[in-house]
């Protein structure tokens, strides 16, 4: 498709809608620019519980702010209990297991579930300020876990499930945690991921664990540790129902989510509670135009960001109906997805370029076995969607009906920060379209400076807005570094962004160590130092490499210690190798073994002659400060050997 085609919204869709047409929401926009502090004032008020009022609104003092500082408020009260009366038998969760089996979560019953596993933490001694790792499998007690530790004012952190016991161990590690919440496992393809074998791996080195609670998924035979480890279901017996919120300062630490960076030590994006809730609350409601009859489904994974915002805490928040399902897109076969939005009447789908990509390559058959009928929204997050995958997605899963709202953001920034608002933007395959209100975003040149429309630059945002990242866990001087000294005073976010004449936003990618592959953030360097470790292993570079279905693919070059090796089981072991040191997500999708690597005089690896290898099989860019130009001769004679 040319990315000059334009899908204005129907008149039909636009008389529904919560903001209507272009004007509508350039007021929204002019409102928030020129008085944020009133504009977010009043979405605070109307939009989130407070036990107490704020002092003020925020306070910026750069590179770290407050939001509503003073005020009290709960994320689990706002997630459930506010809703009580007016919405107390509407399906809060509903879940579906890979197996087939189905859970309707009510938000009485929520309420019932997060109280009762609110006292069993208690009564283990947790206590607010304490911190608890989450590690487990897509099912109900997995949300109920992080609400009741927000209900307690325990600062929650959830692992990935497909994460490894070392990176598991290191999590537990860097944020002191002093409980563990997983399952025995979970169910993917038919097979079940063995959660509590990693578990009791990790915490070998963790001596601070007192406590690891078991949720009894698979039922499969699992050591447990007497004093340490408990079943969830044997520790609820006779506990009860009531267990009143704690109000906590706006600015208390909700959450610590790790993500990958641009060294081997995965970073703690720390997200506090009063100003996370009111913006992905209102983004929910902006991006998704949520009704009160809505069937939404996010189909991320909670251990990733989306999963926190987009399937817990903003629908929640919102009174809204999450779906959650604990498998994989292909099982038993490739309309899985099509299968479960028919059978329960999802109206709001959201879900990742991937995903969607690998469904196109089998077919239009799948979805068309399915009635999808339902459907009045579709979301595309992780990445920026081609517009190919987008056109697909539009007419094959929307039928020509649904609008897309193709949405930018990251860990750090806590919710959506550019989204098309469906009732009023028009859309634009593969562009996430405008900012949202309250976000003042810009493509910028290495000195700040604004580029012309349609150059490549970086993607900044010039205002705090009150999701954003507050700092990364024990390390204010690497969050300080990393997001405000490359342009001082606003927010790098690592992208490289265009602005079209339009003024919408299209995203090039990440500008950074760090590759995006299935939507995932993983650090070049956290893969590096993996290899490394391995004891054949000299030197290793890690670049990311296009791949037709997960965005990138992991590519890796090493270098050998001295030694008669068996290339093809080395190259498979060192695969696995990597799988196993951080997670089946990061198995590299190629190794090539190299003589040496590109470097400068100064010895640093030139990752982006690495990159233009895989990418354009060819070498174009400056190498006047290399130490060795054979070294990059060799290796691009290597693509033409292949």
């Amino acid at each position: 498709m040319s990315e000059n085609a334009i899908f204005p919204p129907s008149p039909e869709f636009v008389s529904k809608a919560h903001v209507q047409g272009m004007e509508q929401y350039r007021k929204l926009y002019r409102e928030a620019a020129g008085n944020p502090e009133a504009f977010w004032a009043d979405i605070a008020k109307r939009e989130i519980h407070w036990f107490e009022p704020w002092d003020h609104v925020f306070e910026w003092n750069p590179p770290f702010v407050k939001w509503f500082a003073g005020a009290k408020t709960n994320a689990a009260y706002n997630c459930i209990d506010r809703h009580l009366e007016a919405r107390g038998d509407k399906v809060a969760i509903l879940w579906e297991g890979e197996p087939g089996d189905v859970r309707e979560i009510t938000y009485k019953e929520l309420h019932r579930l997060v109280c009762r596993f609110a006292n069993v933490l208690k009564a283990r001694g947790l206590k607010t300020g304490d911190r608890a790792i989450v590690y487990m499998p897509m099912v109900p007690e997995l949300p109920v876990a992080l609400l009741a530790c927000a209900r307690l004012g325990v600062i929650h952190s959830v692992v990935f499930g497909g994460f490894s016991a070392e990176a598991l161990k290191a999590r537990i590690q860097d944020l002191d945690a002093c409980m563990v919440i997983t399952a025995d496992g979970g169910w993917r393809r038919g097979k079940e991921v063995r959660l509590k074998d990693a578990v009791d791996e990790a915490v070998q080195e963790c001596p601070g664990v007192q406590n690891v609670i078991v949720h009894q998924r698979t039922k499969s035979q699992i050591p447990m540790r007497e004093g340490r480890d408990h079943w969830w279901h044997e520790l609820e017996e006779g506990v009860s129902d009531d267990c009143p919120a704690v109000p906590v300062d706006s600015e208390h630490p909700l959450y610590v989510l790790y993500t990958s960076g641009t060294t081997g030590q995965p970073k703690g994006i720390l997200h506090t509670t009063g100003g996370y809730l009111t913006a992905i609350l209102m983004t929910m409601k902006w991006v998704f135009d949520l009704r009160e009859e809505d069937v939404y489904w996010c189909t991320a994974d909670i251990g990733w960001v989306t999963g926190h915002s987009y399937v817990v805490y903003a629908p929640l928040a919102a009174g809204a109906t999450t779906v959650m399902y604990e498998g994989a897109p292909d099982y038993p076969d490739y309309g899985r997805f099509w299968q479960t939005v028919a059978k329960h009447k999802v109206s709001i789908f959201y879900s990742s370029p991937t995903a969607i990509r690998a469904l196109i390559k089998q077919g239009e058959k799948w979805p068309a076995m399915h009635d999808l009928s339902s459907l009045r929204l579709l979301g595309s997050v992780g990445e920026p969607i081609n517009p190919a995958a987008w056109e697909w997605y539009y007419r094959v899963i929307g039928k020509n009906r649904c609008p897309i709202v193709d949405t930018w953001w990251q860990t750090e920034t806590g919710g959506i920060l550019i989204a098309p608002m469906p009732g009023a933007v028009p859309l634009k395959p593969g562009s996430g379209t405008l900012p949202l209100p309250g976000i003042i975003a810009e493509v910028v040149d290495f000195s700040g400076n604004p580029v012309a429309a349609n150059q490549e630059g970086f993607l900044i945002i010039k205002r705090p807005w009150p999701s954003m990242i507050r700092t990364i866990w024990g390390d204010p001087e690497r969050f300080q570094q990393q997001y405000f000294s490359r342009i001082p005073g606003v927010y790098f976010t690592g992208d490289a962004a265009r602005q079209d004449e339009d003024g919408y936003f299209w995203i090039l990618g990440r500008v950074d160590d760090v590759m995006n592959v299935s939507g995932h953030r993983l650090s070049t360097m956290e893969v590096e130092s993996a290899l490394v470790r391995h004891p054949a292993v000299a030197e290793a570079a890690v670049v990311g490499k296009p791949h037709e279905i997960t965005g990138q693919a992991v590519c890796c070059f090493v270098t050998l210690k001295a030694g008669d090796y068996d290339l093809p089981a080395l190259n498979k072991e060192l695969r696995q190798w990597v799988a196993h040191e951080i997670g089946a997500f990061a198995r590299p999708e190629e190794i090539r073994f190299a003589e040496a690597l590109p470097k400068t005089r100064s010895g640093k690896i030139m990752r982006r002659l690495l990159r233009e290898i895989v990418t354009t099989r060819t070498v174009t860019g400056d190498v006047t400060t290399l130490e060795d130009l054979t070294v990059v001769t060799r290796l691009a004679a290597q693509n033409d050997e292949e």
